[in-house]
């Protein structure tokens, strides 16, 4: 159970506050609820480039890492479809640097047309180096406009195509930033050894009097129910084929989640799951394969992925999967799998917060169901799920015309 205070500021700023006096450092962990998904689809990768810009200096700190450094504290940022992240930490009685730094930037972050051109140097150069120049960088630029069609998932991170960031203009960047990096687009996490009457004092002081921004509810297209399997095939210089599958779920929060959830963990987590045991330790069609879940806020996806052993043919492969997963979807697992995976997910859950940057991370995430307490609910509801669920949840996802497969073939040399 993480215990936790939280207030909103009159501009629409959310505070949380997770004391911790066991530990001697504190996290300021600050959420914009902005990500790729949020992007106009002819100016992708804008949230991204802003995980960057971020760093490049505000009106009152021309340098962010040096201010933070001097006060002993280190930072860092990443950026979802769904939403971008920075924290920072440092010791605890430095705590109102961190909220000096991060204020400056969100109410006068610096447009220096230099920092934009560095920053969107070292993005293209990052699209390249992940995306363009390594094996199976592209899969996901493929496979996700496979999958869909209609909803900004199509696109990710880094962008749909590395000519919006080449042509972004000054007036662009702007819009971006105030249309999304406003108090009631945001929420703060202060965690570690703090006391809330002060972070509640912290916050009035450097957020209180930063104006609220136009925020209208996201209108998000929809993505339509996938009626019919889909199939792209691509060649090039990678070391082996390999299969991606990929079936549409349920959203993160969504009741449906959880058993989708430890059914991918059945089928492909570790090497005691069914995919590894079968197709690389028993029958050796694989040279390694797993399943994972996007865990997007809308509907996301179920993803198989497998890299091929030499002379194996796409079809025996193919057949291999489905065997497998025919079996989930008409017989109920045994009691002691479910309680593997219910205990694997467990001690996920408990290793994830151990460390207070990911406790004060979490509380924000959750944060974007309207309720942060829902953190809490975490375990209980994976808990919850039955043998029956699992099957149910096979039945409705794993489905052919529910599927988008990509084959990535080995060209030869």
């Amino acid at each position: 159970m993480i215990q936790f205070e939280n207030f909103t500021l009159e501009n629409g700023l959310r505070v949380i506050v997770h004391e911790d006096p066991m530990t001697q450092i504190a996290v300021l962990n600050i959420l914009y609820n902005v990500g790729s998904r949020d992007e106009n689809e002819n100016q992708t990768g804008f949230a991204h480039l802003f995980e960057h810009l971020m760093f490049g200096g505000s009106e009152n700190i021309p340098s962010y890492d040096e201010a933070l450094q001097m006060a002993g504290g280190e930072n860092n940022a990443f950026t979802s479809p769904d939403f971008t992240n920075y924290y920072l930490t440092l010791p605890s009685f430095n705590i109102e640097t961190g909220f000096w730094l991060e204020s400056d930037r969100m109410l006068s972050l610096s447009f220096d047309p230099h920092v934009l051109e560095v920053q969107r140097k070292v993005v293209v150069e990052e699209f390249k180096q992940r995306y363009l120049n390594q094996p199976y960088g592209d899969l996901w630029l493929k496979l996700r406009p496979l999958c869909y069609r209609v909803h900004p998932y199509r696109w990710p991170t880094i962008g749909k195509e590395i000519e919006h960031i080449e042509n972004a203009t000054m007036d662009q960047v702007k819009s971006f930033f105030k249309k999304n990096y406003v108090p009631n687009n945001a929420t703060i996490v202060v965690a570690g050894n703090v006391k809330t009457e002060e972070i509640r004092s912290l916050s009035e002081k450097w957020f209180g009097d930063i104006p609220a921004g136009n925020i209208n509810g996201k209108m998000l297209p929809q993505e339509p129910e996938q009626k019919e399997p889909r199939f792209l095939q691509i060649e090039s210089k990678v070391p082996a084929h390999s299969i991606t599958k990929a079936y549409h779920m349920p959203a993160r929060f969504d009741p449906g989640y959880y058993p989708a959830d430890l059914l991918s963990d059945i089928l492909g987590r570790g090497k005691s799951s069914r995919l590894h045991n079968q197709l690389v330790q028993v029958n050796q069609i694989f040279s390694s394969i797993n399943a994972y879940l996007t865990g997007s806020l809308d509907p996301g996806l179920l993803v198989i992925e497998g890299k091929l052993n030499p002379g194996v043919e796409m079809e025996s492969a193919e057949d291999e999967i489905s065997k497998i997963i025919n079996k989930l979807k008409s017989e109920l697992i045994e009691d002691s799998e479910l309680e593997k995976v219910v205990s694997q997910a467990e001690s996920t859950m408990v290793f994830s917060e151990v460390e207070i940057l990911n406790r004060a991370m979490n509380l924000a995430f959750f944060d974007l169901t309207g309720d942060a307490g829902n953190i809490n609910l975490e375990l209980k509801k994976i808990k919850k799920v039955s043998a029956a669920d699992i099957r149910e949840s096979a039945n409705n996802i794993l489905k052919d015309e529910n599927c988008s497969t990509l084959h990535y073939l080995s060209k030869p040399n």
